[in-house]
C-alpha cells in the first residue's frame, strides 16, 4: 500500500545523529532476530537503520496515530523487506503489541533488542519505568536495550546546553527532563538489567547500553 508523501514528518536531529547511532547499533546489536524500536517518532531513523542492519528485521511502533502515518509514508518510499509496519506500542502499557500474536507475524523472529531514541527525556518518568519492565518481560537473556539520548550524571549536566535543554522541556511539560543516568540504571537493574557500556556520542549525549541477565 501506498501512502501520500504529505503524512511524512521530520525531524531535523535525525540525519545529525543517525550514523554516529548506526555505528554503535552494528557493534552491539545481536546478529540476528528483530530488533523494536519504541517511540520511532517520524520514522526517518527506521527507514535508515533497516537496511543497514539486515538480516534482522527492524519493527517501529509509536503510540501517536500521525506519527505512525508518518512512519508507514516513509516505509512505503524507502522501506526495506526488513522493516515491518508500525505497532501501536505506549512502553507505559502493561502488555505492548509485540506480546499478543494477533498484533506480529507469527513468523517474526524473536526480539533480541529493544532500541529507544530521544524517549527518556521527552516523556514523564512513568515512560522510563515502563520501558524497563517491558524490556524485562520481552527480552531473553542476553538480550539488548539500547538508550540515545540526553542524561544528566549524579545530577549534575553534563554540559550547559544540556541544561538550557532541561529548562525548555520542563517549560513545556513539567514531567519531562533530563534524567539522571544513575537513576536510570537503578531502575534497569531492577528489572534483570546490566548496564554494559555508556558511550559519549555527538552534541553531549549518551548511547547507554544495557543486557538482559
Amino acid at each position: 500500500m501506498n501512502y501520500p508523501s504529505s503524512l511524512k514528518l521530520s525531524a531535523p536531529a535525525t540525519e545529525r545523529n543517525r550514523e554516529p547511532i548506526l555505528s554503535v547499533l552494528q557493534r552491539v546489536l545481536p546478529q540476528t532476530g528483530t530488533v523494536l524500536e519504541v517511540a520511532s517518532g517520524t520514522g526517518e531513523h527506521a527507514v535508515f537503520f533497516a537496511p543497514r542492519l539486515q538480516p534482522r528485521f527492524w519493527q517501529p511502533s509509536e503510540p501517536e496515530a500521525r506519527s505512525r502515518g508518518s512512519i508507514d509514508a516513509w516505509r512505503s518510499e524507502l522501506g526495506a523487506d526488513n522493516l515491518l509496519p508500525p505497532l501501536n506500542i505506549d512502553v507505559r502499557s502493561p502488555t505492548w503489541a509485540v506480546e499478543t500474536e494477533s498484533a506480529t507475524p507469527q513468523n517474526l523472529p524473536d526480539i533480541t533488542a529493544i532500541a529507544a531514541i530521544n524517549l527518556l527525556h521527552i516523556s514523564p518518568w512513568e515512560s522510563t519505568l515502563g520501558l524497563m519492565a517491558g524490556a524485562n518481560r520481552i527480552l531473553n537473556p542476553g538480550g539488548i536495550l539500547y538508550l540515545y539520548g540526553a542524561f544528566k550524571k549524579k545530577g549534575q549536566h553534563t554540559a550547559p546546553s544540556n541544561e538550557a535543554f532541561d529548562q525548555m522541556l520542563q517549560w513545556q511539560n513539567p514531567t519531562w527532563g533530563v534524567r539522571d543516568l544513575e537513576e536510570v540504571v537503578e531502575v534497569a537493574q531492577k528489572n534483570h538489567l546490566t548496564l554494559i557500556e555508556t558511550l559519549d556520542m555527538p552534541a553531549n549525549n549518551l548511547s547507554v547500553v544495557f543486557q538482559r541477565q
